[in-house]
């Protein structure tokens, strides 16, 4: 479906979450907890004035540090103590605590560790399996032929080929990128 959105409150609304690329500038709240930031999004969709209690927000969060097999002390641990893997499980955690139509993964395993990474990948498949519709941009050729069914080729903001089934192989992905072309996974 179209949906016409100016600000990241229409963009919840519509049920669409997007993980950033640069997770401590753009997606963590390095002063907040780790149960804090994994409930942000559905303390803003509930509204300010409407606090979720401490019980609700703790098992929002051990609900999900579980799932997601995030390595913490405790929900109350402050986010900047965590590693960058588990810091990116609790912004996955606080989208998919919202459970998004859509989700834009920008660039989600940059910068962690090869098991947290693997971790995401599979995590990544899971949903698209559960019928999650996913955009998953990656500068990595093999991350995203390991997890993409759909590779979606685009030129100056246009769409120009596609890529998938048995086309989806890393010379085919290496032909495009030579042609000058960007390139996007959708699941």
């Amino acid at each position: 479906k179209k949906v016409k959105v100016k600000t990241p409150l229409q963009a919840i609304k519509h049920g669409i979450g997007y993980l950033p690329e640069d997770r401590k500038g753009d997606g963590i709240i390095a002063d907040l907890s780790v149960r804090d930031n994994i409930i942000l999004t559905m303390q803003v969709m509930r509204g300010i004035f409407k606090p979720f209690s401490l019980k609700q927000a703790e098992d929002f969060a051990d609900e999900y540090i579980k799932k997601l097999n995030i390595k913490t002390p405790t929900s109350n641990t402050p986010i900047k103590s965590l590693s960058g893997g588990n810091q990116q499980k609790v912004i996955l955690a606080r989208w998919l605590l919202t459970n998004p139509e859509y989700l834009i993964l920008d660039e989600p395993t940059r910068g962690i560790d090869v098991g947290t990474k693997v971790e995401i990948q599979k995590l990544v498949i899971k949903l698209a399996e559960g019928g999650m519709s996913l955009t998953f941009i990656s500068s990595e050729i093999e991350e995203m032929l390991r997890t993409c069914s759909r590779l979606i080729v685009m030129k100056d903001r246009e769409i120009v080929g596609e890529l998938r089934g048995t086309d989806l192989t890393e010379n085919d992905v290496m032909n495009m990128i030579a042609q000058g072309r960007e390139y996007i996974c959708a699941n």
